[in-house]
């Protein structure tokens, strides 16, 4: 979406999940109306769904195909992105074509190989930079050297991006390799730097890297929770600067969507939502959420010096922010304590006017700071950027072992790359391909 923004046009996207394709389809290549007709197109062969745009199987099944690799090679992209898994990335990998933890980022190059596009975006989490197993260098590192290896060889560019100097209400940091075909950078003269290249807000950078998308937020006009939750149907909140991307569906979208779809409140037992509570008050005071953890695991002796650090930190009676009185003194105090007390402790509320933390493809790890829930699709669909039009499609969300197969709304919120710095990285294709 953010690429079309910038003026570009989808040729093929390849998606093996259905149920991401699904919202993907609806969106940007034409409205589901009918959920027959979509499970008609998923078992619909590669040509077919080349021609489509949106291929519904694994990125194998689109190299193993001639005709189809035909038309993309002659169809000549200007771009290819993609994010391919790059745990266990290894440049051995290549001479050895056996091992198979890598197989998805040398198909990516497979297919960049053969098409040459003029420039190639790879994005992953900041956590391909580190070492995985025996390997001498960094996936990251090894994975630059392959881009610029890959014939027709390219000129590569390490940026790590935070959605937050994009627009975006939302702390997400991200790498990507930005790569530049050889010849047309020695024709404009564009180089990249030997060092990764750290986003940061407007005012505070010094220099920009020719090959790095240019960031549009100044410190003191950063996104926050409350602007990103101002305006939305039903929402306490209130007073936020309203950010205009939500109302509008970027030119691009095909949905239908005419109120913000998605937006469910989800459903919590009476202890859960008085668990919220106490830790919105917790939150508010400034207390770490391992005391909750602590007190749960803890001994009589500890867990009465707990009790007793709360009864310092906290004022009485003890209110959330909606007026519910929780505890009126410190013997109440224990007794909440008790009663909420659970292994869980990874939910964290997020703070009104602050940036959300980086949105997870779990639904229930953030507690709304106000009301005693956590929060709907559409309203992490909003941290991320996405306009109110654009509908997250297939069931909402999924558990157990169905998790690693399934890829439901909040997965494919979570999994996303923020619209606001796909248009950034648009942009700067635009301005060099111009």
């Amino acid at each position: 979406m953010g690429l079309e923004a910038a003026g570009g046009k989808l040729l093929t996207a390849v998606e093996r999940s259905p149920m991401a394709a699904e919202t993907f389809f609806h969106n940007l290549i034409e409205p589901i109306s009918d959920k027959s007709m979509w499970d008609e197109y998923v078992n619909r062969d590669v040509r077919y769904q080349v021609s489509k745009g949106l291929v519904v199987k694994e990125l194998e099944k689109v190299l193993q195909d001639a005709p189809s690799m035909e038309v993309l090679a002659a169809s000549a992209p200007d771009v290819v992105v993609g994010g391919p898994p790059c745990q266990g990335f290894s440049l051995a990998g290549r001479r050895n074509p056996e091992d198979a933890r890598n197989s998805l980022p040398w198909q990516f190059l497979n297919l960049v190989e053969v098409t040459k596009p003029k420039v190639v975006v790879i994005e992953n989490v900041v956590g391909m930079r580190h070492k995985f197993g025996n390997e001498e260098a960094h996936v990251f590192d090894q994975l630059q050297t392959a881009l610029k290896e890959t014939v027709p060889g390219y000129v590569v560019q390490a940026v790590e991006v935070n959605a937050l100097h994009y627009g975006a209400p939302q702390h997400r940091p991200r790498l990507m390799i930005i790569g530049l075909r050889q010849d047309i950078a020695k024709q404009k003269n564009i180089m990249s730097t030997t060092t990764l290249w750290h986003s940061n807000f407007l005012d505070k950078l010094e220099t920009i890297p020719s090959l790095a998308p240019i960031p549009t937020i100044h410190t003191e006009t950063r996104r926050t929770v409350r602007d990103a939750l101002t305006g939305l149907s039903g929402s306490s909140i209130k007073g936020g600067h309203k950010i205009s991307s939500y109302s509008n569906n970027w030119g691009v979208l095909r949905g239908t969507t005419k109120t913000p779809a998605n937006h469910v409140m989800r459903r919590h037992q009476p202890l859960s939502v008085l668990r919220f509570g106490l830790y919105q008050c917790l939150s508010d005071a400034g207390v770490d959420n391992k005391t909750l953890s602590n007190f749960t695991n803890g001994s009589t002796t500890e867990r009465q010096k707990i009790v007793e650090q709360l009864d310092k930190a906290l004022k009485f009676p003890l209110l959330t922010p909606e007026g519910v009185t929780l505890a009126r003194n410190k013997s109440e105090l224990e007794t909440l304590l008790v009663t909420t007390q659970t292994k869980k402790h990874s939910q964290r509320v997020l703070k009104l006017d602050e940036p959300a933390r980086t949105v997870v493809t779990i639904g229930d790890d953030y507690v709304h700071p106000i009301e005693p829930r956590t929060f709907t699709v559409r309203e992490l669909a909003r941290f991320q950027g996405f306009p109110d039009a654009y509908e997250f499609r297939a069931k909402e969300t999924t558990g157990g072992l169905n998790r690693r197969n399934e890829v439901p709304q909040y997965s494919q919120v979570g999994n996303a790359v923020s619209p606001m710095l796909a248009l950034a990285v648009g942009k700067l294709i635009e301005t060099i391909l111009a």
